[in-house]
């Protein structure tokens, strides 16, 4: 296909330049740059075979005839075409040139060190390419599996030259028809046909110009005729080549032992059991090291000692060199060139510079920012991979970005972008009283509950629970658990320890404060209680275990009265009295004496004088009683408004241990003086009644002896009053007018057959202006008689009221008030 194009380039030329004289040949362009090559000139920079045109005059002289043709570029000519073929045959000529030295070095010295080779590095990259390519070839033919040579994927070039080294006689096998050519000839056909892919060979013989028309796939004669390399055979369309399988004609030379492949354009024999490169199959079917350097098949040269190695052999040189010096394949000392020979001699960021024996680094000026590092050569900055240089993350993953990176946090913590390090993430802080019931403590990636006294953690590690302390004894005696805690408590008569509030203590409880009240007279300690003693005669101990109860001899009979003598009961004992009524006196009842008749008496004067009732009253108390302390309260059993009580200590009480404290109706004697010891006081005490101005006149019962209708009516006192009243002018409630005092105690729920008062309107006006009501007053029954209706004077108006005392249900006595009201015409 190229030759077609070359010939339509020629006749595009012809065409436009008409009968002027013919360009060079693309061949004889070709063969130009291959003669350069070969004479080691630079083939970037050519001169042309005709120095006359050139690619841009060519074009502006043609611009016209050029345009006139449809679909053929401008950029087209003959001149451009020889200058594109003489440049690449003369890179297709060095470049074999160099591949034919670094295939000697392979066949010769057997090593392909860079050192060994001179020249630019371009240069000496080619032909250590070829060096170690034909040595892989030569490595795969010893061990006989040079068939494995196409399996690998190889360059073009490095395939070939592989293939070449590997098999016998190459030169046959490169260029089986072109007899007569050298191996120079058939390698640069080679490289051209590798190269280009275009059917250029070197200058046909004369009269072989009908190839030039020709179509063949691979090779052409001088007659025209196709043919095929080795391994390849002529299809039936007498242009086209195809694969020869030596596998299936029995045209391969496998021996015993070995498999045959075949390969594009060849064979290849596998050994079916292989020992590989530097062994050998014994008798017994097992591998044996060959000694290459006993045997002599060594390639080492005279200035260089063989050392066998397993499965190969090492040449190492007799004379050594100084440093930054290397051994040739002759035996001279060459400099190394450090620069070239070591992936980085200098640090990041410098430049090295090959010196005899030695080199220099020389520090680039290109300055990389933060992320970044220069490169060897110095020219440019290039990423650094953090994630490989340190542990930047620590044991967290890393990801490298450009120019910087980023840590990949694990559970727990969390990546700041601006220190670039994994923090731990304070779960504590961030969820505040949502993961712990207590307390929360943050750790390393993760956080930890606690609890709080008294409480551990549920299985759950949030939750807390009640931790029940009692289950361990921590008390002396009893145990109470509480959420979070415990209480100890004691049993009665020991109390809780202050210091450790565990151990329970004994309780004096004669000791305390109220120890003197715990027990009426004396108190004595035991473990956990006490128990109470009473004086030894005359107490015993009551049931509450507490209380001397006295013990009453009188009732009881334990006493030593005679029978004209009274028994009295006191505390702790008793008294035998003996009470005698004074004359014109009679004893109506025990203990009480009330004088006669006085009109019946011999001085009726001195006997008015004489006191009404004479009443003896035994009281007993105990010692050391507070004082004031009401010992003895006295009234008059009936009075009427307006009466006034005097009561006066006549005699008894000459030490002043009593007191009497007068009140409105009666009067109390108190004890002012405290006794510690016991004592007996005989007090006479008088009480005197001074009547109100108010009272008219004041009639007592007497009735006469055997008299029974006078002893059977109830009213024992008739007391006449009168009272002035002005015009009530505004009247808009009722109006307490008198009060009726008794000496009779006020109960606000009176027990049964217990002595009470009632009050009653006997007599009134017509309108039932007035009425009467029961009132408690200081402790005492009350009668207050009231006008409740409006009432205009001048008016007389007479009340009868009745003041019933009943015991036990019954009437006992009844004491009459007869109240004259006179109401003015006047309010004022």
């Amino acid at each position: 296909m190229a030759q077609w194009t070359i010939l339509l380039f020629s006749f595009l030329f012809t065409f436009l330049r008409g009968q002027e004289t013919e360009p060079p040949t693309i061949l004889e362009c070709c063969q130009d740059g291959k003669n350069r090559a070969l004479r080691g000139q630079d083939c970037t920079i050519l001169p042309l075979i005709s120095s006359s045109h050139t690619c841009s005059s060519f074009l502006t002289e043609q611009t016209g005839a050029v345009s006139a043709l449809d679909g053929v570029s401008s950029c087209i000519s003959a001149v451009c075409v020889c200058r594109i073929a003489q440049e690449q045959c003369c890179a297709a000529a060095a470049g074999d040139q160099l591949c034919d030295n670094g295939i000697k070095m392979a066949r010769e010295q057997g090593a392909c060190e860079t050192p060994f080779f001179q020249g630019d590095p371009w240069e000496t990259q080619i032909s250590k390419m070829c060096c170690d390519c034909c040595a892989l070839g030569l490595m795969a033919a010893s061990r006989g599996s040079s068939f494995e040579l196409p399996l690998l994927l190889l360059g073009r070039q490095c395939a070939h030259t592989a293939q070449i080294c590997s098999e016998k006689n190459t030169t046959e096998k490169s260029i089986p028809s072109g007899e007569g050519k050298s191996p120079e000839q058939s390698r640069m056909f080679r490289t051209a046909t590798e190269t280009s892919g275009a059917n250029v060979t070197a200058k046909p013989p004369e009269g072989s110009d009908t190839c030039r028309e020709s179509n063949c796939s691979q090779l052409c004669v001088g007659n025209g005729t196709c043919v095929c390399y080795d391994g390849y055979q002529l299809k039936k369309d007498g242009v086209s080549c195809e694969d020869v399988n030596e596998c299936l004609t029995g045209s391969h030379n496998c021996v015993v032992g070995q498999v045959c492949i075949n390969t594009e354009g060849s064979f290849r024999c596998q050994r079916e059991t292989s020992c590989g490169t530097g062994y050998e199959l014994r008798d017994d079917n097992k591998c044996q090291d060959i000694d290459e350097c006993a045997l002599g098949i060594h390639n080492c040269g005279p200035d260089f000692s063989c050392t066998n190695t397993a499965g190969s052999f090492r040449c190492h040189p007799k004379k050594r060199c100084a440093d930054g010096y290397i051994q040739d394949a002759s035996g001279s000392c060459i400099d190394i060139n450090e620069c070239v020979a070591h992936t980085s001699p200098c640090l990041p960021g410098q430049t090295c510079v090959n010196t005899m024996g030695s080199y220099t680094c020389r520090r680039n000026t290109v300055t990389c920012g933060r992320g970044y590092h220069l490169t060897e050569d110095g020219t440019r900055c290039d990423d650094v991979d953090e994630c490989r240089t340190g542990n930047v993350c620590g044991s967290h993953g890393c990801v490298n970005l450009v120019g910087s990176y980023r840590c990949e946090c694990r559970i727990g913590f969390i990546f700041n972008s601006i220190t670039k390090l994994c923090e731990d993430i304070n779960e504590c802080r961030n969820y505040p009283g949502r993961l712990c019931a207590h307390k929360c403590e943050n750790t390393e990636g993760s956080y930890q509950c606690s609890c709080t006294t008294g409480f551990k953690l549920s299985h759950d590690g949030r939750n807390c629970e009640d931790v029940n302390e009692c289950a361990a004894n921590p008390c002396s005696q009893e145990c109470a658990n509480i959420y979070g805690s415990y209480q100890c408590y004691c049993r009665r008569g020991y109390q809780l320890s202050d210091i450790d509030g565990i151990t329970c203590e004994d309780i004096d409880e004669c000791a305390l404060p109220t120890g003197g009240h715990v027990c009426s007279y004396r108190c004595s300690n035991a473990p956990g209680s006490f128990y109470c003693t009473c004086p030894p005669t005359g107490y015993t101990l009551a049931s509450n275990g507490r209380t001397c109860q006295d013990i009453d001899e009188c009732a009881a009979g334990s006493h030593t009265c005679s029978i004209s003598e009274n028994c009295f009961n006191i505390m702790g004992g008793f008294r035998c009295l003996s009470f005698a009524c004074p004359p014109n006196y009679q004893q109506p009842a025990p203990g009480r004496c009330e004088r006669v008749t006085c009109e019946f008496t011999r001085d009726p004067a001195s006997c008015f004088s004489l006191p009404l009732r004479i009443s003896f009253y035994n009281i007993s108390f105990p010692t050391n009683t507070p004082v004031p302390a009401n010992v003895f309260r006295m009234g008059p059993s009936n009075s009427v408004p307006g009466d006034k009580m005097l009561l006066n200590i006549v005699s008894g009480d000459e030490e002043g241990y009593f007191v009497v404290q007068q009140q409105a109706h009666g009067g109390e004697i108190s004890l002012c003086r405290a006794l510690s010891q016991p004592r007996d006081f005989f007090l006479t005490v008088e009480m005197r009644s001074r009547q109100d101005t108010s009272v008219i006149k004041r009639c007592i019962k007497a009735c006469q002896p055997n008299n029974i209708g006078c002893t059977l009516n109830p009213v024992h006192l008739i007391t006449h009053s009168a009272l002035s009243l002005p015009t009530f002018r505004d009247f808009s409630e009722p109006e307490d007018i008198v009060f009726l005092r008794t000496v009779m105690a006020s109960n606000p729920a009176p027990l049964h057959g217990a002595a009470d008062v009632f009050f009653d309107m006997l007599a009134t006006d017509d309108q039932f202006s007035f009425d009467v009501q029961k009132r408690s007053h200081q402790g005492m029954i009350l009668g207050v008689v009231r006008q409740v209706k409006p009432i205009i004077g001048p008016k007389d108006i007479v009340l009868e009221v009745a003041m019933n005392y009943v015991k036990s249900g019954i009437i006992s006595h009844r004491n009459i008030v007869i109240i004259n009201v006179f109401v003015s015409e006047f309010w004022f």
